[in-house]
């Protein structure tokens, strides 16, 4: 039989209650206010859990975190479980909420064809005296959502290991992707490993539904598009 501290604990809640469990399995959007602050509260006392001193100081705001937000040191710790170390970590969250709302937002750049892919990526395979393989990964909108270096070799090649190449397409949600790689022997010409690569690929795309817009190779200020050569 559960005493009447156990029953106020977290841990005796069911899994997918607990907040930690709940973001990790449903994603943060899925937590209450009062989840989200009880997982910066860490911990409640013996009278409440975490989640309950959590709704007990936005009920004393009234609900709204705006004036959370402007409450002090003072304001908070008057909270019974509410020490200073809780409540600087409340006011360190409240002031990145504040600073994010100010900072410009990265404005995402546009992969429309074989040249702006290019352009961008260039600068970074180029001239390189050894074999890079990069994956650029898209969002519907064919803006540039992250970049990755897959694989480095030697001057005659370098492997590439699809599981990678898909994981970061599927941890960051992209719609599509573009491989790059460069031939630091000058050569433009893909080599047969290139083309099977490729395929492989493309078909591992179609299974998870991440289409392949193109791959290019790099060779100092020149470029060889599979897409516009009608390869892919």
């Amino acid at each position: 039989m559960f005493t009447t501290e156990e029953k106020l604990t977290i841990k005796c809640w069911a899994e997918d209650d607990r907040p930690r469990e709940k973001m990790m399995n449903l994603g943060k959007h899925a937590l209450t206010d009062a989840e989200l602050l009880a997982l910066l509260l860490g911990s409640g006392s013996k009278e409440e859990s975490a989640v309950d001193l959590a709704r007990r100081i936005l009920a004393a705001c009234g609900n709204n975190l705006h004036q959370l937000a402007r409450y002090g040191l003072p304001e908070l710790t008057r909270f019974k479980g509410i020490g200073e170390a809780k409540g600087i970590v409340i006011l360190a969250a409240m002031e990145l909420g504040r600073r994010k709302d100010q900072s410009p937002e990265i404005k995402k750049e546009k992969i429309s064809c074989s040249r702006d892919l290019f352009e961008h990526i260039r600068s970074r395979m180029s001239d390189l005296p050894h074999e890079e393989f990069r994956v650029i990964y898209l969002n519907r909108g064919n803006l540039i959502v992250k970049e990755d270096l897959i694989s480095k070799g030697g001057i005659s090649g370098t492997v590439v290991d699809a599981r990678l190449v898909f994981r970061s397409a599927l941890d960051c949600l992209a719609s599509s992707i573009v491989l790059c790689h460069n031939h630091p022997s000058g050569n433009l010409r893909p080599s047969d490993a290139d083309l099977t690569l490729t395929k492989k690929l493309k078909e591992a795309g179609k299974m998870l539904e991440v289409q392949v817009l193109d791959h290019l190779i790099l060779a100092g200020n020149s470029y060889f598009s599979f897409a516009d050569e009608g390869l892919l």
